[in-house]
């Protein structure tokens, strides 16, 4: 695996902004993680401006077909909106619909769920991470209620390492159960490289590979 530019400067953005983090972690799972990373620290008009132009990168490397993309309330809103700024943007100049849900329908107004663009046709969800995957299939039945479909699946990071109940993870089990790719800007094989580059994370790349040997995919 090589690791592209845009993936490089998302993991050095990551690290200077101490979104990714190496040392001793205690994840949901129990597991104790050697490395962490935090993507709601991108939280200033800088951060999330360039976070878009990253996640836009991914959408266009991913080669997914889509005519609209959504962002699941509530941390996929503003990555879906800064994803789309971007794409708008050179070098891609793409104006993008784009569209995101309510927790709560309203009664009142335009009324509905879905705000921004009408959600139809092939839909690329843009969200953080992909933990247990419950919030992509609420998002799934969301788009099925209004006739669309789901074209793909875009997050951050992708920690390649197995659910607790069986042999894939939660990316590839929502591959699996939904036929359609997941892609992320970085997988723990792009830092794991770029940490072997830099030759400055002797010990912590020891305990990633260790982490890797026992829980990766």
């Amino acid at each position: 695996m090589t690791i592209k530019d845009y993936q490089r400067e998302f993991i050095e953005f990551a690290i200077k902004n101490e979104v990714l983090k190496f040392g001793e972690f205690t994840l949901k799972s129990g597991r104790i993680s050697p490395y962490f990373l935090n993507a709601g620290l991108f939280n200033t008009g800088a951060s999330l401006s360039k976070i878009g132009k990253f996640y836009a990168a991914a959408v266009n490397d991913s080669g997914i077909a889509h005519d609209v993309i959504f962002g699941p309330a509530y941390k996929g809103v503003p990555l879906a909106c800064t994803t789309v700024i971007a794409l708008a943007e050179a070098p891609y100049n793409k104006d993008t619909p784009y569209c995101f849900n309510r927790k709560e329908k309203k009664d009142h107004g335009e009324g509905g769920s879905i705000v921004g663009s009408p959600l139809k046709g092939k839909v690329l969800v843009i969200d953080d991470v992909i933990t247990a995957g419950t919030a992509i299939r609420e998002s799934v039945q969301i788009i099925k209620d209004c006739n669309a479909e789901l074209a793909g699946v875009l997050v951050a990071v992708d920690r390649q390492e197995t659910g607790k109940n069986g042999d894939l993870s939660a990316i590839q089990e929502v591959e699996r159960d939904f036929g359609v790719p997941v892609k992320a800007i970085v997988n723990m094989s792009h830092i794991m490289e770029y940490m072997e580059e830099q030759g400055t994370y002797g010990e912590h790349l020891a305990l990633m590979r260790t982490y890797r040997e026992k829980y990766g995919v």
